[in-house]
């Protein structure tokens, strides 16, 4: 076995140690730079392809990988192209992208790519609101899938947290709508409306969910290690955390603990 094979399946077997389990239904989000590095100084010259693989080979040939492909520019250049709009979540998830086998669902801002046993279930995902029910977020609740994040604090990762807000109807949000040209599959440009659940500004409203985060870890509800230190992957059951998040909302304690209020300037 050559060395660069031997450190995929190594990676791979890091990824099972952190929560992952062959099977699985997946979403990653990633920062993959000390992953790199450190192959590197172990003489693997890895590349984002590879690290790819390795998530592959974690979850077998029946589990289904699902990589964020968000990108913001849609509310200002008006303009989405499902087969060529880039992800901006990192070389992980534009090697997902570009990927033969890969299925995009279709919101301009927060699209997915889709790989392993069950894309099909996400092929034609066109859901009009970012994080709403009929989304891939959705998709993952009701499929009993997980949520893995490589060196990220939640802040930086972990979206799902919105899907709960928006199925809750947090009051700290609200609905605003955006206009464009989508280009769809077969290169048909359509004007288009969609919708994201998105923070009132006019009230100083700022995301801040490190702190449920930190609820989890005490609550051993996060598997693996934090950003940074082993592996840097963890893990949760999306239920899980559905359910604890939930909690959260509907006893009153968003406040602190998903958002704050910023100072008025």
């Amino acid at each position: 076995m050559d060395k660069k094979q031997d450190y995929i399946e190594k990676l791979a077997k890091g990824w099972q140690d952190s929560g992952v389990n062959d099977g699985d239904i997946l979403l990653v989000h990633s920062n993959i730079k000390r992953t790199l590095v450190n192959a590197r100084r172990q003489g693997v010259a890895l590349t984002p392809e590879d690290i790819l693989d390795s998530f592959l080979m974690s979850i077998g040939s029946s589990g289904t990988l699902i990589l964020p492909l968000f990108n913001f520019d849609f509310p200002v250049t008006k303009i989405f192209d499902i087969r060529n709009t880039p992800s901006q979540m990192g070389a992980l998830t534009e090697v997902g992208r570009t990927r033969k086998d890969a299925v995009r669902t279709g919101h301009p801002i927060y699209s997915f790519a889709v790989l392993g046993k069950d894309k099909g279930l996400f092929q034609g995902i066109d859901n009009k609101s970012g994080y709403a029910e009929d989304s891939p977020f959705g998709m993952l609740h009701k499929l009993g899938g997980k949520i893995a994040s490589l060196d990220l604090e939640d802040q930086n990762s972990m979206t799902f947290y919105h899907y709960v807000e928006e199925v809750h109807g947090v009051g700290y949000r609200y609905y605003e709508t955006f206009h464009g040209a989508y280009v769809d599959e077969v290169g048909k440009q359509h004007d288009r409306a969609y919708k994201l659940f998105v923070r009132d500004i006019g009230r100083n409203v700022l995301t801040n969910v490190n702190p449920t985060g930190e609820l989890m870890w005490d609550e051993n509800l996060y598997k693996g290690f934090r950003p940074k230190e082993g592996t840097g992957l963890r893990t949760i059951k999306s239920s899980v955390m559905y359910d604890f998040v939930s909690k959260l909302i509907t006893h009153g304690e968003a406040e602190g603990n998903l958002f704050i209020y910023g100072e008025n300037k």
